[in-house]
């Protein structure tokens, strides 16, 4: 069925007034609308320093950050997936752009349109995820309205799946493979099914004219041993080099395709192999492909070399391998940090998929009970869809719970599976029956009050709901939501400022900021004067200075030789400089008695940005209250009334929860040294 069938089918089930599928087409509106807020919230650095930020500034020749992973010398990254997916789309814009300034006066290159057309491409590749476990649903007559709902209400696809994470990619591939795989495993047992009865019955006939009958009617039966074996080797090759670890996701739903039909009397070991040899061999261009793209992106190959076909093995590099090497070295990896191995399996799919993530664990350990009590009746069969789902959940959880580093993210593949299996009991609740073998009055009281269908159904619904209203608002909005509003703050900042002025800004307890949000012209680009023919750059006039999680101390110490520096620079060359700060404010009290030991540095707070939660500095609930700090370059000294509190005042705990409320935000602080010389040069805020 095509993309036009799925929705025209979709439409007709909306008339039959279906209440849950009327959900899932207000959450999906959502899921767009959420793209044009924006959303302000930044889950990890990756989201930016992994496609768009190198993408966005090669394109629009903009300042922006290119990270260790794509050093030339060792690749680890295929550029593959980003190019396509974002450099072309981009290349389109800016293109557009050029007119829609001049007849228009709308600049399509503004930090807005950086922000979210990457995430208008990753919301149109979410609906795979859709679209999959509809399809799923359907071939195996499954209700999919649930499943429908349970998608579009997860936060993975409210905050995630519209983010530029390699790791939303190979959701989307997986559920895409996962579809085919599905279907080719109902397509191959009913083919089967008919085949070995008509064999049946073909032995079985007596006459000549009723055997000619059944031998043309198992002519006419389809071909199903290598359905789409080109479709998933693509599918594979280009989910391997977007991520690696694609690997793990990959390997089960490839050894189901496999393994279809295998123990029937029409299918062994050798149509095992020929499909084998076939995945393989239609694996091969897409590979050519990849290598060569990355070669010639990261200059290992160059148009000259291929022109004088001087191409040696040296002119290719095999990003994936990189990545292996890379992440197989377990130094390396710790360095990102070491997480216990239980993590992925007790903590990151609670998180992700709440209460259905405790189900999947729950059902996961009882299969894993009845194969050790013997209980073989009780398992999924090898070749069933159930099977399939559960070898596409835990087989990447375990592989992936081996590996040091682990976050939720890394997970998110397995969406589809876990919904498709367990989402149905958001409404028919855990058990319809009673689970228990033995009868006591304490199974049967938990049965009653908690698994059965009567008791548990009012319930799970809405906690699915609240937890994942609420992960969305964190993760979209709240945490480090004050990093994008800064880079749009300096955006603007940056064209209304003085050419002869440099701006520094340091940042500390927050994420890296993407440079290119803050949309300003590259220095590294080498131009040319149209009238002299001279080549030059553009001079630098915004500097970033990012110190991780550093302590106040050490941080007020990186400041002050910075100050010293810049101020060497305006005496000697009158250059004119401007020096920001932006940390939490959960950090101001720490700042404010910092600060006292620099008494020749003056500093005001210029703007906060709301909201903002750096969980690197959590707000403190007993901090004294932003409104007792008040610092200007005329007070150093910060003013506390902490004298006759009464703590059990109305008053009291109102300001403290002031006082945590204000701690939900990101505070940029103007910072000099004042003398007498550069008082009366320094241009006012």
């Amino acid at each position: 069925m095509k993309l036009s069938k799925y929705i025209e089918t979709l439409i007709i089930r909306a008339k039959r007034n279906d209440k849950h599928f009327y959900t899932y087409i207000t959450l999906v509106i959502i899921r767009i609308l959420l793209i044009f807020v924006p959303q302000t919230g930044y889950i990890h650095p990756d989201e930016f320093f992994q496609s768009v930020e190198i993408m966005t500034g090669e394109q629009f020749e903009i300042e922006h950050t290119r990270t260790w992973e794509f050093n030339n010398t060792f690749p680890i990254r295929s550029m593959v997936v980003p190019y396509f997916l974002l450099k072309v789309p981009l290349n389109f814009i800016d293109f557009l752009s050029t007119y829609s300034k001049y007849y228009l006066e709308i600049d399509l290159r503004s930090s807005y349109m950086i922000l979210i057309f990457p995430r208008m491409i990753m919301c149109a590749i979410s609906f795979v995820n859709d679209y999959s476990i509809y399809k799923i649903c359907e071939a195996y007559s499954l209700r999919y309205e649930i499943r429908l709902l349970a998608l579009g209400s997860s936060f993975i696809m409210l905050t995630f799946a519209t983010r530029t994470f390699s790791n939303t990619i190979e959701m989307a591939i997986c559920s895409l493979i996962t579809y085919y795989v599905a279907d080719c495993m109902i397509h191959s047992n009913t083919v089967i099914y008919k085949k070995e009865f008509l064999q049946d019955r073909y032995k079985k006939a007596e006459s000549i004219s009723e055997k000619v009958k059944i031998w043309k009617l198992k002519r006419t039966l389809p071909a199903h041993n290598y359905n789409k074996y080109f479709s998933l080797s693509i599918l594979c090759v280009i989910g391997v080099f977007n991520r690696p670890t694609f690997l793990v996701f990959g390997a089960p739903m490839v050894f189901f395709w496999l393994l279809r039909g295998m123990g029937t009397k029409t299918v062994n070991f050798f149509d095992f192999n020929i499909r084998m040899l076939l995945f393989v061999i239609s694996s091969i261009p897409t590979i050519c492909f990849c290598i060569l793209v990355d070669s010639l992106y990261y200059r290992y190959l160059t148009t000259g070399e291929i022109h004088m076909l001087q191409i040696t093995i040296n002119n290719f590099v095999v990003t994936p391998l990189n990545f292996l090497k890379y992440n197989l070295d377990p130094e390396k990896t710790a360095e990102h940090g070491i997480h216990p191995k239980y993590l992925h399996l007790l903590v990151n799919i609670p998180m992700l998929y709440n209460i259905l993530g405790i189900i999947a664990i729950s059902s996961f350990i009882h299969l894993i009970y009845s194969f050790l009590r013997g209980m073989y009746q009780d398992l999924p069969r090898s070749q069933s869809i159930v099977g399939l789902m559960t070898a596409a959940i835990f087989t990447p959880v375990m592989a992936l719970s081996l590996i040091n580093h682990q976050e939720p993210r890394f997970l998110i593949p397995i969406t589809l599976p876990i919904l498709l299996l367990h989402s149905p009991k958001l409404v028919t609740g855990f058990c319809q029956t009673y689970p228990f073998k033995n009868q006591n009055k304490i199974l049967y009281y938990i049965f009653n009050n908690f698994l059965s269908t009567r008791a548990s159904a009012k319930f799970i619904l809405n906690i699915w709901y609240i937890t994942n209203i609420f992960l969305t608002i964190f993760f979209g909005f709240i945490h480090q939501g004050g990093v994008y509003q800064l880079a749009r703050y300096f955006s603007n900042s940056m064209h209304a400022k003085p050419s002869t002025m440099n701006i520094h800004l340091i940042t500390s307890n927050i994420y890296m900021m993407p440079l290119s949000i803050v949309n300003i012209p590259s220095s590294h680009l080498l131009l040319t004067n149209s009238e002299t023919g001279k080549k030059y750059r553009r001079s630098k006039d915004f500097y970033l200075y990012e110190y991780g999680s550093l302590e106040i101390d050490k941080l007020l110490k990186k400041i002050k030789i910075i100050l010293d520096v810049n101020e060497m620079k305006f005496i000697n060359k009158k250059k004119i400089y401007r020096m920001y700060l932006a940390v939490p404010t959960s950090l101001a009290e720490d700042l404010n008695i910092g600060f006292q030991k620099f008494p020749d540095i003056k500093y005001e707070q210029v703007k906060v940005f709301y909201p903002h939660l750096s969980t690197e500095a959590l707000p403190k609930i007993f901090g004294r209250h932003p409104c007792d700090l008040h610092v200007d370059f005329d007070n150093l000294q910060g003013t506390c009334d902490i004298e006759n509190k009464n703590y059990f005042s109305f008053s009291y705990i109102l300001k403290q929860f002031s006082s945590i409320v204000h701690q939900f935000g990101l505070a940029l602080y103007r910072i000099e040294i004042v003398t007498n010389s550069k008082a009366s040069t320094l241009p006012q805020q």
